[in-house]
């Protein structure tokens, strides 16, 4: 797929970017070599390819998950504006 000077144009009006004629043709430059990158990638057999969550083989360091805190959570009610049951009461915003 690649561009035409017109349709850079049309792109950039639709933006709302005001391009020169000689910035509307570097553009259609970069723009169709990104297209023909899309394409060459397109193009790779990637069916027998397992997924990868990184591209290096990293391991995540982990934390032991415990309890760092106190519970402040009575100090924190005492000074809400309303409390009931433990919950904190908020103004209702949606009718």
């Amino acid at each position: 797929m690649s561009l035409t000077l017109e349709q850079v144009r049309r792109v950039a009006h639709l933006a709302r970017i005001e391009v020169s004629e000689a910035e509307t043709e570097s553009t259609l430059g970069h723009l169709n070599g990104i297209f023909s990158l899309i394409e060459t990638m397109q193009a790779v057999d990637t069916k027998d390819v397992e997924p990868m969550a990184h591209a290096q083989d990293l391991a995540q360091r982990l934390r032991i998950d415990r309890v760092t805190e106190e519970n402040r959570r009575d100090a924190f009610q005492t000074v809400a504006p309303e409390v009931e049951a433990g919950l904190y009461l908020v103004p209702k915003v949606l009718e």
